[in-house]
């Protein structure tokens, strides 16, 4: 009796101390192809500024539909106007294109996809618009890119994914000076009125992943203030899946400041709990080259592209 219970303890024992420290491996996805990623870049800084209004800014525009169409996507325009900082009113579009539109559970990505008027950081021409390659170009040509790729490895049909290219986003008064009116934000103008005006009536996503800078050389992307506030879980998934596909030394396990992003406003107004991707460190703030006619396609790295269109994809295709 007394061997028979020391047996049984032995292995009770034994199953107590058993833990499984392998990871679930990921499901498959299809490869993120950076050069690819980078003509899309390129594509749109050829363009010329994509200040609303110009020839760059229709010619984009027009070229962002006819790509996603071409690649099976629906694609609608959002038109709106938005009053800027110095009394002009903008026709503004905000593009929507959605993959699986019957399904359910949908994700969004987002980006914006004008640029800047002024170079109100730079020390000449400061009074002329800026190329936009990491500003704006970057975010377009990274979801262009995951748009191709999803076509060529199709997702669960019980997946749908909704891409908004966000208008207006870059303007906003100059550097450092004095709001002439505090009680509006002049910037972001895209996503504050699809927040309120959503392209489908009460419209829901499971959660959304804005990118916003994403293609400068040696970037590094924290934990922003909002994606913590409003999406910890989502940001917690999205880093861990950065570092177990190899890319854990651009997504950096530390927390920086709140950014008023275009997420911002998915997340307080269109309650959708979304995530930012951007290159701002809390110790130097944003790259030298931002809001500067140094943003232009020498700041871009094929890498940083790989990096976070490689991670975005992983994480889609784990639901």
């Amino acid at each position: 009796m007394f061997a028979l219970l020391f047996l049984l303890a032995a292995c009770s024992g034994e199953k107590s101390t058993e833990t499984n420290t392998e990871p679930v491996a990921l499901k498959p996805y299809p490869a993120f192809n950076a050069d690819s990623a980078y003509a899309f870049v390129q594509k749109q800084v050829n363009f010329g500024p994509r200040v609303p209004g110009t020839p760059g800014h229709a010619a984009t525009k027009a070229w962002i539909q006819e790509t996603l169409e071409g690649y099976g996507w629906s694609v609608q325009q959002q038109d709106f106007q938005a009053e800027t900082y110095d009394g002009l009113t903008w026709d503004l579009t905000n593009l929507i294109a959605s993959y699986h539109p019957q399904a359910k559970k949908r994700i969004l990505l987002a980006a914006h996809w004008d640029t800047r008027r002024i170079a109100d950081k730079d020390t000449e021409r400061t009074d002329q618009p800026i190329d936009g390659a990491n500003d704006g170009a970057s975010g377009v040509g990274v979801l262009m890119e995951i748009a191709r790729s999803i076509i060529s490895q199709p997702l669960s049909a019980e997946v749908g994914i909704d891409l908004i290219f966000f208008d207006g986003e870059d303007d906003g008064e100059p550097e450092f000076t004095v709001t002439r009116d505090n009680s509006n934000i002049w910037w972001c103008h895209g996503s504050q009125y699809w927040s309120k005006n959503k392209h489908i009536p009460n419209y829901s996503a499971y959660y959304g992943i804005l990118v916003d800078l994403v293609g400068g050389k040696n970037a590094r992307f924290y934990r922003e203030g909002y994606s913590r506030k409003f999406a910890s879980g989502i940001l917690s998934k999205v880093w861990g899946y950065a570092a177990r596909v190899g890319h854990s030394a651009y997504f950096i396990q530390q927390d920086a400041p709140e950014i008023l992003d275009d997420h911002a406003f998915v997340n307080e107004w269109a309650g959708i709990p979304t995530i930012d991707i951007i290159d701002y460190s809390p110790n130097t703030g944003f790259g030298t080259y931002h809001h500067t006619h140094r943003d232009n396609l020498t700041e871009i790295d094929s890498r940083t592209l790989q990096a976070v269109g490689e991670t975005v994809l992983a994480t889609i295709y784990q639901e």
